[in-house]
């Protein structure tokens, strides 16, 4: 295989969160007085990261202010930290995927925005700890996804060349995050990518699930010379 290593983006390709994000998101916007908002919506706003999200969240006609935003993400922490887990379901064809690539004998990685404390949190709580060597949360880098510095620490700790790391996602974020890196990217079609289809012609492949990734990876090299 032309891979040495594969990191996967979290929410929206290993997990759908949205229900447990919902419902934080309406525990904090109950707490600090303000509009409540659509699981539909909080899908939407999903992808640049928890201030991210609960700055949208606050964001009507105009933005909170900067102590509106810092009481609305304290709540959202502790809120979020009692559900996390709680309501999210594992996307199909997960499992068996991860147990493809585990079986492989390549590196495993997970590369995403959510903070550390949530992410190891919820990797427990739904029992997937054990298939990955590397954990790049959002506040692992000075620099979140987009930016190509979470997906390049991951290839530091791999000690894999950015090229020989496949990354696997579900939206622009993370397209353009493994483009910057240098790696290539396959996508899953079912995550949130900020409530727009992600395009297939921006990644190296648009795939069902992460087993059809992993077969889809044997025959990448093939592919990238034809």
């Amino acid at each position: 295989m032309h891979f040495e290593s594969v990191t996967f983006d979290l929410d929206g390709t290993l997990l759908d969160t949205v229900a447990d994000l919902a419902e934080a998101c309406r525990l904090m916007l109950a707490e600090v007085g303000a509009q409540p908002r659509t699981q539909a919506e909080v899908h939407s706003f999903v992808g640049k990261g928890m201030a991210v999200l609960v700055e949208r969240c606050l964001t009507h006609e105009q933005p909170p202010t900067d102590e509106q935003l810092h009481a609305a993400i304290e709540s959202f922490k502790r809120h979020y930290s009692t559900v996390n887990g709680k309501f999210c379901q594992i996307y199909e064809g997960v499992l068996d995927g991860l147990d493809a690539w585990k079986a492989s004998g390549l590196k495993m990685g997970v590369v995403t925005n959510k903070p550390g404390m949530f992410t190891e949190q919820l990797l427990d709580r739904m029992g997937l700890t054990a298939y990955f060597d590397v954990i790049v949360s959002g506040d692992t880098t000075a620099h979140k996804k987009p930016h190509p510095e979470p997906i390049l620490h991951a290839c530091r700790l791999f000690n894999v060349r950015p090229d020989h790391n496949l990354h696997i996602g579900d939206s622009e974020n993370d397209i353009l995050s493994a483009r910057a890196a240098g790696s290539p990217t396959f996508c899953v079609p079912y995550g949130y990518n900020e409530g727009k289809p992600v395009d297939s012609a921006d990644c190296d492949a648009l795939v069902s699930d992460l087993l059809v990734a992993y077969r889809q990876a044997l025959t990448f090299q093939d592919l990238k010379h034809k």
